[in-house]
C-alpha cells in the first residue's frame, strides 16, 4: 500500500492551520501574518511521511520510528518475560512520526496501556506511559515487540493493525502525535547494529539483525 507524502492524519491540521495564516494575510499583510505562515510550515514538517527504501537482508530488523536511539540495554519481552535487548527510539518534534513494521511476519500479540504523559526520554516512560504494544512473529518463528510510548506533549497513539494481520518490512502500520517514543524488544542473541546516540530513519535503517536458523 502506498501513502501520500503528507500524513493523512495532518490533513485537517494542515489545512486549518493554512487556512488562518491565509486569513491573517488577507486582513492584516504579510507582517501581521508571518507568525501563522510559520506554524503552518511546521505543521507541514510534522505530518511529512516521505517514502523510505526497505532494506532486502536475512534476518533484517529495522527502525520502526525516525529519531535518536536513547537506549540499548538487556530488559525482558513485555509480553512472554523472556530475555530480551530493548531498544529505545525519541522522536522529536522534527521527526518524522509515522511508525514503520521491524520485522515481517504475523502480528501475534497488541495490547494497550493507559499511562501517564512522562518527558518519553526518561527511563520510566517504558513503563508508565501510554502506551500501545505490538508483538510481531516472523517466518522462522522469532518474536520481536514493539511500543508505541506517549510522551510529554504526545496525546494521541494511532495503531493501524491487530492480532492477525501479515505485515512486511517497513510497512506504515501507526502514528505518534507529537513527540513520542518507540521501543523494540529482540531476542536477547540478537546483533545489535543501533549505536545509542545516532539517529535512524524508520523503515530503511537496519538497527538488529536476528539469529538466522540453520539450513
Amino acid at each position: 500500500m502506498t501513502h501520500p507524502i503528507i500524513a493523512r492524519e495532518g490533513w485537517s491540521r494542515i489545512v486549518i492551520a493554512v487556512a488562518i495564516a491565509g486569513l491573517a494575510h488577507a486582513l492584516g499583510g504579510l507582517w501581521v501574518a508571518a507568525p501563522f505562515w510559520l506554524i503552518a510550515i511546521l505543521v507541514i514538517q510534522f505530518f511529512r511521511d516521505p517514502p523510505r527504501t526497505i532494506p532486502e537482508s536475512p534476518g533484517a530488523v529495522v527502525s520502526p520510528a525516525h529519531g535518536r536511539v536513547v537506549s540499548i540495554q538487556p530488559t525482558v519481552d513485555p509480553f512472554s518475560g523472556d530475555p530480551s535487548t530493548r531498544i529505545s527510539i525519541f522522536m522529536n518534534i522534527f521527526s518524522v512520526h509515522s511508525n514503520r513494521i521491524p520485522l515481517a511476519g504475523e502480528i501475534v500479540g497488541h495490547q494497550y496501556h493507559a499511562g501517564r504523559f512522562l518527558n518519553a526520554e526518561l527511563e520510566k516512560a517504558s513503563s508508565q506511559n501510554e502506551r500501545c504494544a505490538l508483538q510481531i512473529r516472523n517466518k522462522e518463528g522469532a518474536l520481536v515487540s514493539c511500543v508505541q510510548i506517549a510522551g510529554l506533549v504526545a496525546r494521541r497513539i494511532l495503531t493501524y493493525v491487530d492480532i492477525g494481520d501479515e505485515v512486511a518490512l517497513g510497512e506504515r502500520y501507526g502514528f505518534i502525535r507529537f513527540g513520542s517514543r518507540v521501543d523494540v524488544y529482540l531476542p536477547a542473541d540478537s546483533e545489535i547494529v543501533a549505536k545509542a546516540g545516532k539517529w535512524v530513519l524508520s523503515g530503511s535503517d537496519i538497527i538488529a539483525r536476528l539469529k538466522q536458523s540453520p539450513s
